[in-house]
């Protein structure tokens, strides 16, 4: 039995911890509650935007944990939504959560 977070318990307090940080969260699309891949897309509002995905399995620190990788960096918005179309076509049960921050923070830090 695994003790790892669900993917719906992550995204809300990840929403969460973004809004405390003073940037704006929101989930773009719901993907399968109990283990959907999770992407983040953080846009720095001077038309750069990361993208970051789930990082191979072996990369996680614990089982509960998630491990990512930015897989675009400062890249324009159609870039990011190229990706995460052909993300959507491999599979349907991800989530897509949108982070608004002028100084690019993703949030990622165990801190």
């Amino acid at each position: 039995m695994s003790s790892r977070l669900t993917s719906d318990f992550w995204v809300s307090a990840y929403v969460r911890r973004c809004h405390l940080e003073g940037a704006f969260a929101l989930v773009r699309r719901r993907g399968a509650k109990e283990a959907g891949a999770i992407f983040l897309v953080i846009d720095r509002l001077d038309g750069g935007n990361d993208l970051y995905a789930p990082a191979p399995q072996s990369e996680a620190e614990d089982l509960r944990g998630r491990a990512f990788e930015r897989v675009l960096e400062a890249v324009d918005g159609l870039t990011i939504e190229e990706r995460l179309a052909r993300e959507l076509r491999f599979d349907s049960d991800i989530w897509i959560v949108a982070v608004e921050d002028r100084q690019g923070r993703a949030f990622l830090d165990e801190d």
